[in-house]
């Protein structure tokens, strides 16, 4: 009896032993990231950065070579079509030294009394001409009654023209002399001056809007042509996208655009593509590498008010729709892998891994469209590792 209660013993022991150790390396499950096959709308966009401009933007240069008079607007300012933005001296003339000062008050002095004189020979002029209109009056009535001889009235007729000549001759003097007394005054004028506080060319604003910068605000001399201020209107602005050509062949005149980080917490906005530029141009990436891009021009699309946070300038983030869709069979693309030559995921039958090659349309680099191999409400596997295998025993990741 007791060698019986001790074979009992040992062979109870060596079971409960084998079970543990079978319990031990027996396969567990691997635990993964699990994901649904599902249906819904996809799009697909392609993204890059761009900035805000001013549709018009108004480049106002100097007209003349002179002085430019300090700039007085700052950035930000309104203006309005016609208003006076800044002015210019022509010749950019230099202020005046003691000698030369002096020089210019006589010459001033010279014109003055020149004028004077021409307009004291001007009224003797005038005074010979009613004396010579008096004298053919007279005449005229004296040869009616037949008291004079004829000569005498053409010899009265030749003194009035002849006055009159004289009359116009001293006109003209008094007008050329005025205009050197002019001239004379405006040696003394001095930029930027009291007497000079009207001088120069007034460069007036082409349109109703906003200095957007003012390039050159000093008093100083320009040449012609040298740029000045820009103007424009910030409530009219559009967005340049350099998108990489490649991408660029997608993009479609009239496609939707969603527009964000333009701001912290912003909400997105939306736009829609206006223009793909013809021309490309070659740009370094920040990596020293060349790249051919393109100017996407985008125009924004819904209230004033959403937009009135940007200005020109600003950086901002663009999505240009390339294509979309109300009901698609969708998988993350976090589960798919290549299998050979197809793509392939790992769904899970009953805890079990199994490999799927599937076919994939298109993808938002998020969601991949499945064209075959998955039905909706399938699990798949996310991000597999080197223990997932066909056929391995899996589970949701706690």
């Amino acid at each position: 009896m007791k060698l019986k209660f001790r074979t009992l013993f040992w062979a109870a022991a060596a079971v409960a032993v084998a079970v543990l150790l079978a319990l031990a390396f027996r396969p567990q499950p691997v635990p993964v990231d699990l994901a649904e096959v599902s249906r819904g709308p996809l799009m697909v966009t392609v993204r890059d950065e761009g900035r805000t401009r001013v549709r018009e933007e108004y480049v106002v240069s100097a007209p003349v070579a002179g002085r430019l008079l300090r700039v007085e607007l700052e950035p930000g300012d309104h203006v309005h079509a016609g208003d006076v933005v800044a002015r210019i001296v022509p010749g950019a003339p230099s202020f005046l030294d003691a000698r030369a000062e002096a020089e210019a008050r006589a010459a001033v002095e010279a014109a003055q009394a020149a004028l004077a004189s021409a307009e004291a020979e001007r009224r003797s002029a005038e005074a010979d001409v009613d004396f010579a209109r008096t004298e053919l009056s007279r005449i005229v009535d004296l040869r009616e009654r037949d008291l004079v001889a004829p000569d005498a009235l053409d010899r009265a007729r030749l003194r009035l023209e002849v006055a009159e000549a004289n009359l116009r001759a001293a006109e003209g003097r008094v007008q050329s002399r005025t205009a050197e007394l002019e001239a004379a005054r405006s040696r003394l004028l001095q930029p930027g001056g009291e007497d000079g506080a009207d001088l120069g060319v007034p460069i007036v604003s082409p349109v109703d809007g906003r200095v957007l910068r003012v390039i050159r605000e000093s008093e100083g001399v320009v040449a012609a042509g040298t740029e000045i201020m820009s103007l424009g209107d910030p409530n009219d602005l559009e967005i340049v996208v350099e998108m990489l050509s490649t991408d660029a062949v997608d993009v479609k005149r009239g496609a939707e655009v969603i527009i964000d980080s333009y701001g912290r917490d912003a909400p997105p906005l939306r736009g829609r593509v206006r223009l793909v530029e013809p021309y490309g141009f070659t740009k370094i990436s920040a990596l020293g590498v060349e790249e051919q891009r393109v100017n996407v021009i985008v125009d924004p699309v819904g209230p004033p008010d959403e937009w009135a946070m940007l200005e020109h300038g600003y950086r901002v983030e663009a999505a240009v729709v390339t294509w979309s869709a109300d009901e698609v069979l969708q998988v993350p693309v976090a589960a798919l892998f290549r299998s050979g030559e197809r793509w392939a995921v790992f769904r899970v039958i009953d805890g079990v891994a199994r490999l799927t090659p599937i076919d994939v349309g298109r993808s938002n680099g998020r969601l991949a469209e499945v064209l075959a191999g998955l039905e909706a409400g399938e699990t798949v596997v996310l991000y597999p590792g080197e223990r997932v295998a066909d056929g391995a025993l899996v589970r949701a990741r706690d």
